[in-house]
């Protein structure tokens, strides 16, 4: 078999299954676990897959800066950013990270509706600032443009002294085993943080990001209260969340 076949033949086993293992593929096709080690490095430098310990993820397609995210499944964003707005209450304060489905979540929000804002994205603070009702504070630091979001140690600083009700994450991944990832360390550090400043963290994700990975961990799925998606998660997933007592919001 040429490489290029089985370099294809793993990724839609990566599609169908989310994960493989090396020295099963080694197995499967005859070849020696070097062979196929090569094989994962290769495809992970086309940011086909995530590798791991003894083998690879299913790389998550959300990594691109934040123009072109701003095309990706901009439909399944707003389905998720009209779920995720029902969750929230008047009076309530609420932590919104950066990112394009935090963004949209940002825009969906009524302009009558009383409410505290935190928010470490310059972006979302300018969304919100015709909405008269919103309080909005912005944590300030060093800007990660990637994502158009503050971080660094000023950031964690100023997040010191906020105690919130809801914190709304944005990620790259959710995979059962690998749980909430972003594609940088900083990102994933600060929103750790941001989880731990708010009594429920409530993930966004739109379903080009459940079951994938990405290469810095936020945290394990028990993490977050809620999932907001916009359809069902693939079952591996759905049974992992369910064991995580993760409540899965898609309507």
């Amino acid at each position: 078999m040429l490489t290029s076949q089985r370099k294809n033949e793993i990724l839609s086993m990566l599609r169908q299954r989310g994960q493989v293992e090396a020295k099963v593929l080694a197995a499967h096709y005859g070849v020696s676990e070097d062979t196929i080690r090569r094989d994962l490095r290769e495809m992970a430098a086309e940011g086909l897959l995530q590798r791991v310990h003894g083998g690879a993820l299913l790389a998550s397609p959300a990594e691109a800066d934040l123009t072109e995210r701003q095309q990706i499944a901009m439909g399944s964003k707003a389905q998720v950013a009209a779920a995720a707005r029902r969750l929230i209450a008047p009076g309530q304060i609420v932590i919104l990270d950066g990112g394009t489905t935090c963004a949209e979540l940002a825009r969906s929000l009524p302009r009558d509706m009383p409410l505290t804002v935190v928010t470490h994205s310059p972006t979302i603070a300018v969304a919100l600032a015709e909405h008269e009702k919103i309080e909005v504070v912005l944590i300030g630091g060093r800007l990660f443009r990637h994502s158009m979001v503050a971080v660094g140690a000023a950031a964690l600083e100023a997040l010191s002294h906020v105690r919130a009700d809801l914190y709304f994450m944005g990620v790259t991944g959710v995979h059962a085993d690998a749980g909430f990832s972003t594609g940088d360390f900083e990102e994933a550090y600060i929103k750790r943080a941001l989880s731990s400043h708010a009594a429920e963290t409530v993930v966004l994700a739109s379903s080009e990001k459940l079951g994938v990975a990405s290469a810095y961990k936020i945290g394990g799925l028990g993490m977050a209260t809620s999932l907001v998606v916009d359809g069902e998660p693939p079952h591996e997933l759905g049974a992992a969340l369910k064991g995580a007592g993760i409540t899965v919001v898609n309507d």
